[in-house]
């Protein structure tokens, strides 16, 4: 139990506090104010000690042409909730979020959208939901962008229901490798000096017997089913080699959206992105086939499952991004999608354990929802290439995500085929 004798102690206290604190800092604020302490360290006075900050609003009603608001003050327990008049209020940011979602709740009860001079329980209560879902929402957003080390920034976002984030999911930034299984990394890179206009017998392709697998932007230019090889840490190049891409990282600012037709979570971009661009790698856990054929069936009874397999060359592993993965793990399915998969390897040349990179197929708006087929049915990335095996196993592509159990499809594409498996 901590005795409050005096600001100056507090502020002491803070600066030499070696032990985390169980309160935040607003919670901190909000106990000075209470107890009348200043605190330089937490910036408050005798000229704030009763400056209050909203957390949200909770109900509202119109009482002799004024407008009230039930307000929930931030680092106070709800049992303080005060009715407060409109014009003490200098939160117009939450406000107008009060009366949107306000709005959007009277639409999907069916009810005249013109504010009630007093609100339904029921509606109240909704809101009061949303309010606490958006904090939730916030914080996952502010765990994600903590975690994630590539430049595109991630959003979040849910304005159909009251579902949060997911609970037994952790980003991962790169593979997540299981028992028994070794990634060997390159003993060697390449000698170029210019690896797109003079490079040394082939440059990492080269060694491979392919050739470079992207133009001077970094646009891919082999069809589909071909692998790609990058520069990796032993090459002479530097960082801004054309040849280095999917190691990169994300480039784009992504949103994690909740769908309205029941498909779930979904990603769109926030940026225009251009055809043959690099968006983002399927990562998980890797696991071995047996591993995978175990989980499996504990995914089935589950409904939904997030296995890939690596099946360049042979089917030895599987990606399971059900529980670690990256921001692909929330991408939708579509017959008529706006991503391709491809096999690259950068730091390890075992073609059992390709890294699975997903590109654009054509020019993706900003806004637009982000799609690859789970089965892979589509044309080659390269428009000008015949059309591709639909045998993807022998193309060299991943036959994945795999579920057992017949889904149906709600893309709503014109191509769709009605069932994902």
């Amino acid at each position: 139990m901590v005795s409050f004798g005096g600001a100056e102690k507090m502020a002491e206290d803070l600066k030499g506090c070696s032990v985390s604190c169980k309160l935040s800092l607003d919670d901190l604020q909000a106990v000075c104010r209470r107890k009348r302490l200043h605190c330089t360290e937490l910036r408050v006075n005798k000229h704030n000690f009763n400056d209050y900050e909203v957390e949200y609003l909770c109900d509202y009603l119109m009482s002799k042409e004024q407008e009230f608001y039930l307000v929930k003050w931030k680092g106070y327990p709800e049992s303080n909730n005060s009715w407060e008049p409109r014009k003490n209020l200098k939160c117009r940011r939450l406000i107008l979020q009060f009366h949107e979602d306000l709005e959007s709740e009277l639409k999907r009860l069916k009810r005249r959208t013109i504010c009630p001079k007093r609100l339904d329980t029921d509606v109240a209560w909704t809101l009061v939901e949303k309010a606490k879902l958006r904090q939730k929402l916030q914080r996952w957003e502010a765990d994600l962008n903590k975690t994630r080390n590539h430049p595109g920034r991630i959003f979040v976002m849910n304005e159909v229901d009251l579902e949060g984030p997911p609970r037994d999911f952790t980003y991962i930034n790169t593979y997540k490798v299981g028992d028994g299984i070794v990634l060997n990394e390159m003993a060697v890179g390449c000698d170029c000096k210019d690896c797109f206009s003079d490079p040394v017998a082939g440059c990492c392709p080269g060694a491979s017997l392919h050739r470079l697998a992207y133009t001077e932007k970094g646009q891919v230019r082999v069809r589909a089913g071909e692998p790609i090889y990058e520069c990796n840490a032993c090459c002479s190049c530097g960082p801004d080699c054309p040849n280095r891409v999917v190691q990169n990282g994300i480039q784009f600012d992504l949103c994690i959206f909740k769908t309205g037709n029941g498909r779930g979570w979904g990603v769109r971009t926030l940026q225009h992105i251009r055809k043959n661009t690099f968006v983002m790698e399927y990562v998980g856990e890797i696991i071995t086939s047996d591993e995978a054929e175990k989980r499996g069936h504990v995914y089935d009874r589950q409904g939904s499952t997030y296995l890939f397999d690596l099946d360049y060359v042979e089917d030895v592993y599987t990606v399971d991004a059900a529980h670690h993965g990256n921001i692909s793990h929330f991408v939708n399915h579509s017959c008529n999608p706006n991503l391709q998969v491809y096999n690259v390897f950068i730091d390890n040349l075992d073609e059992r354990l390709p890294r699975i990179a997903l590109f654009s197929t054509r020019s993706i708006r900003a806004g637009e929802e982000l799609t690859f087929d789970y089965k892979m049915q589509i044309d080659p990335v390269d428009a000008e290439s015949t059309k591709m095996d639909s045998n993807f196993s022998l193309a060299g592509l991943p036959s994945s995500p795999k579920k057992r159990i017949r889904v149906e499809c709600r893309c709503g594409s014109d191509t769709c085929r009605k069932y994902l498996f």
